[in-house]
């Protein structure tokens, strides 16, 4: 079995939908979760806060560097991320369509490098 990880591409985070759009959007995501747990390709899945609220950290001359905001600026910024188990690419990329239809935004979908022994 593989791993993918399903990244949820946020645009500008000062344009987020109406709060009744939102509610929306939380049930199918609800749904799109209870689905990934029934069919067991169920891993992790989470939001993210906006990318100010990140701190990158990097070597540097043998110490580490601490910057306040995200590691790099953009239109559109990771806004969560979702890690299934399918057989193939074309399972997981069924179930980032479905995370697409569930959130409205665009998924980036992608392989871990090892396939776990279940």
């Amino acid at each position: 079995m593989q791993y993918y990880l399903l990244n949820v591409m946020q645009p500008g985070w000062d344009e987020l939908p109406a709060p009744e759009v939102l509610a929306e959007i939380g049930e199918r995501l609800d749904a799109f979760h209870r689905e990934l747990r029934e069919a067991g390709a169920w891993v992790f899945a989470g939001g993210l806060h906006s990318p100010d609220a990140s701190t990158v950290l990097r070597p540097r001359d043998g110490d580490v560097l601490i910057t306040d905001g995200p590691y790099a600026e953009g239109k559109e910024q990771l806004g969560g991320l979702c890690i299934v188990k399918a057989p193939d690419l074309d399972a997981a990329l069924e179930w980032g369509r479905k995370a697409a239809l569930a959130t409205t935004l665009p998924i980036e979908v992608r392989p871990f490098q090892h396939q776990s022994e279940d």
